[in-house]
This record gives C-alpha cells, structure tokens and sequence, in this order.
C-alpha cells in the first residue's frame, strides 16, 4: 500500500530543488573555499532528498541505494576538500578562490 501521497511528494521535490539551487548560486557566486565546498555538500543532499522521496513514491528501494552512493560520494569530497584547503592554505594564508586563480608549478 502506497501511502505516500502526491502532495507529499511534490513538497519533498520542492524542498531538494530550492536546496540544489541555493548550493548552485552559492557555488558559482562565492569567492572562499571552504563555502564552495559546503555549497556543493547542499547541492549533494537536494539530490539525495529527492532520491529518497521518488523512491518512496514509487515503493522501491532504487532511490534509497543511490542515496546511499551519493552520501559516500559527498564524504569522499569533503575529505579531499578539506586536505586540499589545508594544503592551499600553508602556501597561501588565504581561502579566497581567486587568490588560486593562476597555480603554477
């Protein structure tokens, strides 16, 4: 039995499109670093709401498992993020993006 109701859905989906978006406008509009990583972190789990709730809807476990990689996915991000901001930020006491514009070697 199917409880999961049209109305709920559409709200689900409303909520990890207006997360996606947001960490989308905050990806391509800030200049730190470390924000750009928490915007593609929220971009991550709009992704995975919605994964859930189509799964839910739909009654099987497909959106669940795909949530499950994202979730790895996005903690495998995050710790390479952070060692490369750690990393950037011995060279360069800075986490402003465009001071990284132009790496040389």
């Amino acid at each position: 039995m199917n409880t999961f109701t049209h109305i709920a859905l559409q709200h689900y989906l409303a909520v990890g499109g207006i997360m996606f978006v947001l960490g989308l406008i905050g990806f391509m509009t800030r200049r730190n670093l470390i924000v750009i990583f928490l915007c593609t972190e929220l971009m991550f789990q709009g992704v995975a709401i919605n994964m859930i709730a189509l799964g839910a809807y739909h009654g099987n476990l497909i959106g669940q498992a795909f949530t499950i990689f994202i979730l790895v996915i996005a903690a495998a991000e995050a710790s390479l993020a952070l060692g490369i901001v750690v990393l950037l930020f011995r060279q360069k006491p800075t986490v402003d993006a465009d001071a990284w514009r132009e790496l040389r070697g």
